[in-house]
């Protein structure tokens, strides 16, 4: 028997110990009495947010239990923490999307702060609010010369933007440069701000394996220091987690999927753009923000301290970023974008898809009400154009899908009532028509393919 069991009468033990064994159950009452803790969503989580680790639960435990346990205490510590689970467990802790746990209390949008730290919260940040913080003067520094102003302002809200559980804005941010101007180090500060909130992840990842996004469940901002430049085979999952604004469905490795929420914003660092193979709708680039570094100067000299000259300034920084916070907020979550930022996404969208830039071409096709032209025909004159200017061609469905998401913007109607050359009732396009007499060989011979088939007529034009 311990010393703590042979100095303290029978009378006085804990209610969960009896002399040779402590009951499990009542041992988690009295340590729930004791400790602020909720379980949901597959983590536990305290008044200092999500307990992405349990190891400080697991020794909180032991200091408990290790003078009147002497035999087999992993195991007892890890069969309560299976009981914890239960008992603690809680459907009611959902993200509280007007206010910011902080180190030593809550800051609430619209400007009041409340100190301490007394409920369970679903997040907290490793920074302290201190209105009186001074000014960070290496971050605006740096940030003046990484990038425009108007840009600056952007990134200001994006960042407060991170700080609460919400996709309201519904955008994620990509910072691109030619490479060398010191972006990436926005990534090493936020790490710092964000704390445990913040995670290193992949756009790439997300986009292609359908576990990824529960690795992000209770995660505010998730960093790619270097995206890929490879094009997206899918876009849905990312598409997913910019925009969602309550449980999703989400799945880990060999367990049933669960609904949880998810705000992961996503930030990236690149040298080029986000790219989708076949993704080439409006809202895949709409939901993209995106900055522009200014090139490095030739004569400047870098400081190889610069990093945690910044995060010494973490105070300063998050009271800069709260002001993001609450114009974003002030102006119904839509961000302050320059028309800078909004030509780069602009300028991607049409990269991505060079259907726009025949379509605004001259001498191929024309727009008028009294026109009509078959898919078939289009397509043609499509190709002709895309081998004039050195193009590769877009799948023909994909053409066609683009043309009929976009209708109402040129004035076309989509339907299967156009006369061919052959006299028969073909699909096509009316409102528009060709600007050239196309050439059997430009033409071509070739078979509809399978987005010409019944199924994906009905599916655009229900």
């Amino acid at each position: 028997m311990s010393n703590m069991r042979q100095s303290v009468p029978p009378e006085r033990w804990p209610a969960w110990y009896d002399g040779k064994t402590v009951n499990e159950a009542l041992f988690c009452r009295d340590f729930l009495a004791a400790h602020k803790l909720v379980y949901t969503e597959n983590a536990f989580f305290t008044p200092n947010g999500c307990m992405v680790d349990e190891a400080p639960l697991q020794a909180a435990m032991f200091q408990m239990l290790e003078p009147w346990a002497t035999t087999q205490v992993t195991r007892k510590i890890t069969g309560m923490i299976d009981l914890l689970r239960i008992m603690a467990r809680t459907d009611n802790l959902p993200p509280q999307t007007d206010r910011v746990h902080l180190a030593n209390g809550t800051y609430i949008l619209g400007g009041r702060f409340v100190p301490g730290k007394e409920e369970v919260v679903r997040s907290r940040f490793p920074v302290a609010y201190r209105p009186d913080a001074p000014r960070p003067q290496a971050w605006l520094r740096f940030l003046d010369e990484l990038l425009e102003p108007e840009d600056v302002t952007c990134l200001q809200e994006f960042i407060g933007y991170g700080l609460i559980p919400s996709n309201k804005g519904q955008r994620m941010m990509i910072i691109k440069g030619k490479g060398g101007e010191g972006k990436s180090q926005i990534g090493t500060v936020l790490a710092r701000l964000f704390g445990c909130n913040a995670k290193n992840g992949s756009v790439g990842k997300v986009s292609e394996n359908r576990f990824a996004r529960a690795d992000l469940e209770h995660i505010h901002l998730m960093i790619d220091d270097d995206m890929r430049m490879e094009a997206l085979r899918q876009t849905n999952y990312v598409k997913s987690l910019v925009t969602a604004q309550d449980r999703m469905d989400l799945e880990k490795k060999g367990k049933q999927s669960y609904q949880g929420w998810m705000y992961a914003r996503l930030l990236a660092f690149s040298n080029g753009d986000l790219q989708s193979l076949y993704d080439r709708s409006d809202g895949f680039y709409r939901r993209q923000l995106i900055l522009t570094a200014k090139e490095r100067a030739a004569d400047r000299i870098d400081d190889p301290d610069i990093a945690a000259k910044m995060c010494a300034e973490l105070e300063g920084i998050l009271l800069w970023a709260l002001n993001g916070l609450e114009r974003l907020a002030d102006n119904h979550f839509r961000f302050t974008e320059s028309e800078r930022a909004k030509g780069s996404r602009d300028t991607v969208k049409r990269d991505a898809n060079n259907a726009l830039l025949f379509l605004e071409s001259a001498g191929y096709v024309r727009f008028a009400p009294e026109l009509a032209i078959s898919s078939k025909e289009l397509y043609g004159i499509y190709r002709l154009w895309c081998e004039e200017n050195a193009m590769t061609p877009l799948r023909q469905r994909s053409v066609s899908e683009f043309l009929i998401a976009n209708a109402q913007r040129y004035g076309i109607e989509y339907g299967n009532t156009i006369v061919n050359t052959a006299g028969r009732r073909v699909w096509g396009f009316k409102g528009m028509g060709a600007a050239l007499r196309l050439s059997e060989e430009h033409l071509g011979h070739f078979t509809p393919t399978h987005e010409e088939t019944p199924f994906d007529r009905d599916r655009f034009c229900a």
